[in-house]
């Protein structure tokens, strides 16, 4: 197993990682201190320049304008660009949309290609993915309320939806809602795509989250669908292949969101180790005399390593074996780097003191809007009791001396 990269990726990650601490990371306090929506001409400007060095969109179809890279290609890209709130949506590569891309390439038709797809991936409009809902468990996908009901040539869609990301300011949704109710739980449902302009797409709120109900890309709405009337041909993919094409999303969108991850956590262990060495405690020391934080700083590193690894050996998988053969690495990487990226923001807003309760640094930011990690695509324990009963069936009739 080869991890290597060639001299062209290489390149493309220096460049990345260049613009990221010269163009990106000098916006955070602005960033922090006014709505998305005002800075959207910022972002668009930088957008443009991305594009300008034909680094848009690194893991979307080149056919579509993306630069086609692979998984584990986009899994070094994605710790790049981690170390800034900005870095994907910037580089055009953030959810919901690279989700929404990838099923609209794989279960699109022609038509919605077209529509939908294109623009997309060229950064024209942006998407949301309506799924989690508000009185059903998010763990669970098979448990949803949201119907979509044939009427002569249309879905008519009913339900109450939330955490519906980036929602405000989005063109479409795509939206999971039961189009058969008896059929097996894992077949009932279905995803369509529904325009944001349409009747009875209600955006009732942005979610407040620890505080921030944010705006613009930057928010998680509640959505509620009343008699929402679109046509059977904006279903995506067969009929009550819902859950299916969930889970074809779900397992790439995990490295990404895990490579992410990493990428805070060498932001943030960054800056912890530069505080460590410059905060004076006492005349001719400072907090790196401490072996306390020097226990902290090796833990950090190593557990960062391991996890880095550990996400570039389930991409890997996923490239050269399929989704299937990587389900059980897919779920420890989801809570093992989740927990990872925790306790380092922690530690590094420890070792910052008061000021790492502030806005004067990035570290609060990723504390307030990274615990969710431990939550969404499937809570911690969901994953940890699905990987154990896996690895048990494994020695059920077995001998072991």
């Amino acid at each position: 197993m080869d991890f290597s990269i060639s001299e062209k990726m290489q390149t493309i990650l220096g460049m990345m990682k260049e613009f990221v601490e010269k163009e990106l990371i000098p916006l955070e306090p602005e960033f922090l201190t006014k709505n998305t929506s005002s800075l959207l001409p910022v972002i668009a400007e930088k957008q443009k320049m991305v594009k300008q060095m034909e680094l848009w969109a690194p893991n979307h179809p080149k056919e579509f304008g993306g630069m086609g890279l692979n998984l584990v290609e986009h899994g070094l890209v994605s710790e790049t660009l981690g170390g800034s709130m900005l870095g994907f949506l910037v580089f055009g590569c953030q959810a919901p949309d690279a989700g929404n891309i990838e099923i609209l390439h794989q279960y699109g038709t022609d038509e919605q290609k077209e529509t939908w797809l294109r623009p997309l991936v060229d950064g024209q409009i942006r998407s949301c993915f309506s799924m989690t809902e508000v009185d059903m468990p998010g763990s669970n996908p098979v448990m949803l309320d949201t119907t979509a009901v044939k009427e002569g040539d249309d879905y008519v869609i009913n339900g109450h939806k939330w955490y519906t990301s980036s929602a405000d300011g989005a063109k479409f949704a795509i939206v999971m809602a039961v189009t058969d109710p008896d059929a097996s739980p894992y077949m009932r449902a279905s995803m369509i795509i529904v325009p944001t302009d349409t009747p009875g797409f209600n955006h009732v709120r942005n979610i407040p989250v620890m505080g921030h109900a944010g705006d613009d890309y930057f928010s998680h709405a509640e959505i509620l669908y009343q008699s929402c009337r679109v046509p059977q041909k904006n279903l995506l993919g067969p009929e009550g292949h819902g859950f299916i094409i969930a889970q074809d999303r779900l397992g790439p969108g995990r490295i990404h969101h895990c490579m992410r991850w990493i990428g805070i956590c060498n932001r943030v262990f960054d800056l912890m180790c530069h505080r460590a060495i410059t905060r004076v405690i006492a005349p001719g020391k400072t907090l790196a005399s401490k072996q306390i934080i020097q226990s902290w700083i090796a833990e950090c590193a190593a557990e960062i390593r391991a996890a880095r690894l550990m996400v570039l050996h389930t991409a890997w998988t996923i490239e050269n074996k399929g989704v299937k053969e990587a389900r059980q690495d897919i779920s420890l990487i989801k809570f093992m780097v989740a927990n990872t990226m925790q306790k380092v923001i922690d530690r590094a807003l420890q070792v910052h003191g008061g000021l790492g309760m502030t806005d004067d640094t990035i570290i609060s930011f990723f504390y307030r809007h990274e615990r969710a990690a431990r939550i969404y695509d499937g809570a911690d324990e969901v994953h940890k009791v699905s990987v154990a009963r896996r690895i048990l069936r494994e020695y059920e009739g077995k001998t072991v001396k």
